[in-house]
């Protein structure tokens, strides 16, 4: 199986997005590059987010994880990690997990992403993705001419065998970016 190109992004759930925003930022040298009401995206480097802080609305304080074995994900914390493929690599990566019995629990197109999601042993979210752009400046352009008002500012679910199939008829990245039109 490929392994990922890199690690692309990390999503923080919390009730405290604007001074979350603020500390990354100065931490990290990153700029603001998108936010609506309940997610906001940062990056700081080419890339069209590095961090995400997503606000779904009053959250649990983190609770001490001793004799946890899974969240229950109403809580501040991570949300989830994301790992970067080329979209063939993907394809296969996606098919041989499905052989061994693992298979996402949720296919996304976001406009700047291609994602599954699956659930690790905690049921921790690990989002497996190929990037919608064939350039980075392309995806941060993207990004920062998004509207508050986005028809689809999650995006819209996907049959992964279905995106599979039109990956291995030579997929045209630019059909993926259109969610929001």
């Amino acid at each position: 199986m490929a392994s990922p190109k890199k690690l692309s992004h990390l999503v923080l759930q919390t009730n405290r997005r604007q001074e979350m925003i603020e500390w990354y930022c100065k931490v990290l040298g990153a700029e603001l590059l998108y936010q609506n009401k309940f997610i906001a995206f940062i990056s700081y480097d080419d890339e069209h987010h590095r961090v995400a802080f997503l606000d779904p609305g009053p959250l649990a304080e983190k609770a001490p994880s001793e004799g946890k074995t899974a969240r229950a994900g109403g809580e501040v914390g991570l949300h989830h990690v994301a790992f970067t493929f080329d979209p063939v690599d993907l394809a296969d990566h996606y098919e041989a997990l499905k052989a061994k019995g693992i298979r996402p629990h949720r296919c996304v197109n976001h406009g700047m992403t291609t994602s599954m999601y699956y659930y690790d042993p905690d049921h921790n979210q690990v989002e497996l993705l190929f990037d919608n752009f064939y350039t980075a400046r392309e995806g941060r352009e993207y990004m920062t001419s998004r509207s508050e008002s986005d028809k689809n500012p999650v995006g819209i679910d996907f049959d992964p065998d279905e995106m599979v199939a039109r990956i291995r008829k030579g997929l045209d990245l630019t059909e993926l970016t259109k969610i929001n039109a």
